[in-house]
């Protein structure tokens, strides 16, 4: 049974960093494509981050230049480096595993930025 889960969520400060984990059991997370995604209460689900299991990587344009994706291999997790948080990016924030047909996803750690 594949689990994919999430952690490293919580408050913070605006301009504050903070980095979420997703890990997998189950499967091997790096052979897959890995996305992080968020939802804002009352907005759609949004793209944030993705690395292919080659190691590019691509980013939505709210958080390009101030997030970072990286895997760490040996731990078969993979990280988003979260740093001059706003407001803004508040949210559910969910971690989603791809490759051919196969789609997994977390159940997500939230995220509040607020003073």
């Amino acid at each position: 049974q594949v689990q994919v889960v999430e952690s490293g969520g919580g408050l913070v400060q605006p301009g504050g960093s903070l980095r979420l984990s997703c890990a997998a059991s189950g499967i091997g997370l790096n052979i897959y494509s890995v996305g992080w995604y968020r939802q804002a209460p009352g907005k759609q689900r949004e793209f944030v981050a993705i690395i292919a299991n080659d190691g590019i990587t691509n980013y939505g344009g709210s958080v390009k230049g101030r997030f970072t994706i990286s895997r760490d291999y040996a731990k078969n997790t993979v990280y988003l480096q979260m740093n001059t948080l706003k407001p803004e990016d508040t949210g559910v924030y969910y971690c989603r595993l791809t490759k051919y047909r196969s789609d997994y996803w977390g159940q997500g750690t939230p995220v509040t930025v607020s003073s």
